[in-house]
């Protein structure tokens, strides 16, 4: 009776310790490239350059084929408005924190992923010789993000991972009331190419 009764205390440190085995998570750093549309609303004229950056990534696993994943991105670019009667030119950076639902494929080595989530995307001003005003504020948004990628296998622990990620965000205008274009639907690109380390 006494075995039966530790065997049965014993059950539930079993599984405990059995599901801490199965778990996976991963941390990933990648490069990313931001590309932004132009946008027109409000007789202003929004336009960006091309942003470099970088995006950490942190990934546990749910399941063997289902995943959270929380990220910071950090990039850098210049933004021009041009309205009516006046124009700027402002050297800002981008930051990003989110969280997302990746759902994994496994062919082999090729693991082809997608992912949706929400995040918050925060716009500050740099002054620097790129800056025409230093009116600007911060400013933040909420984001939709979706994407899709593929991880290849070099080891057991690390991945080599490229990936194509998108916001849906309002446009952001640095707290320029002038350079407002009441755009919701605007679309921030970014390619990634990174490696992850399982753990």
């Amino acid at each position: 009776m006494k075995k039966l009764f530790f065997l049965i205390c014993l059950l539930p440190m079993l599984a405990a310790v059995g599901f801490a085995q199965e778990s996976r998570q991963d941390a990933s750093v990648s490069f990313v490239g931001t590309f932004q549309p132009t946008v027109y609303g409000n007789a202003v004229t929004q336009t960006s350059s091309f942003g470099k950056g970088a995006l950490l990534g942190y990934r546990f696993m749910l399941t063997p084929s289902s995943a959270l994943q929380a990220n910071y991105q950090y990039s850098r670019f210049t933004t021009k408005y041009t309205a009516p009667f006046s124009r700027a030119s402002i050297y800002g950076s981008m930051q990003e924190g989110s969280i997302s639902y990746v759902r994994s494929f496994v062919y082999k080595k090729f693991n082809p992923f997608a992912e949706g989530g929400v995040g918050l995307l925060l716009f500050d001003p740099i002054d620097n010789t790129h800056t025409s005003t230093n009116a600007g504020t911060r400013s933040k948004t909420i984001a939709g993000i979706f994407g899709g990628g593929i991880a290849y296998e070099l080891s057991p622990s690390w991945d080599l991972r490229a990936e194509y990620r998108a916001y849906i965000s309002y446009a952001n205008n640095f707290g320029l009331s002038q350079y407002k274009t009441d755009r919701y639907e605007y679309f921030i690109n970014q390619p990634t190419i990174g490696f992850a380390y399982h753990f």
